[in-house]
């Protein structure tokens, strides 16, 4: 019995140590391409499938506007008059210029029969042009959006880790407790009464 204890016990201290490894190597992934200098996106929609899927994360490095090429995948917000409201990542089909000479783009998502019905500039110096992608992550940082998901992926395992300490906890007060009582001089417990 007290084998299966001891074995029990350490098998819980592995998962717990499994379990904190895979948290810091989670943070990592998450922290390091920011600290790097990389911009980093969800793929929501299925525009891009065949290169890149619904449910991936996208890297993105910053590159001068006047450095982007037609075949680069770029995250930006299309103009207001498009109706768009929400970012978008498509590949560039087309780059021109207005009457002023500005630049001016067209996008087209790879899944996607026609190019997007709009042409737009970038304000910025810079634009951020996809590198990288990594399917499925994405899924879980939207699961993560979610405050229910969130309860489920962050709270449970905290409360079963508190739960562990607290158990412990009292395991190690019930032994001190028998340390105690068996240290006692029984003639002085019963002389003092």
């Amino acid at each position: 019995m007290q084998q299966t204890k001891h074995w029990a016990r350490r098998l819980l201290s592995l998962a717990g140590n499994l379990g904190l490894v895979a948290l810091v190597l989670a943070c990592t992934a998450y922290l390091l391409p920011q600290a790097l200098g990389y911009e980093r996106y969800v793929i929501t929609g299925g525009s891009m499938s065949g290169s890149i899927e619904k449910g991936s994360v996208v890297f993105a490095e910053p590159r001068p506007v006047e450095g982007l090429a037609v075949g680069d995948v770029i995250t930006y917000l299309p103009p207001a008059s498009s109706g768009v409201g929400n970012l978008v990542t498509h590949r560039i089909v087309d780059i021109g210029a207005d009457a002023a000479g500005e630049l001016v783009f067209r996008t087209q998502g790879d899944a996607n029969a026609d190019v997007d019905p709009w042409t737009f500039g970038l304000l910025a110096d810079e634009q951020p042009v996809v590198t990288q992608s990594v399917p499925y992550v994405g899924y879980v940082l939207i699961a993560l959006a979610d405050r229910e998901a969130r309860m489920v992926l962050i709270g449970i395992p905290a409360a079963v880790i508190a739960l562990l300490a607290l158990v412990e906890l009292g395991r190690s007060m019930a032994g001190l407790w028998r340390e105690r009582e068996s240290s006692e001089d029984p003639h002085h417990a019963a002389t003092s009464r």
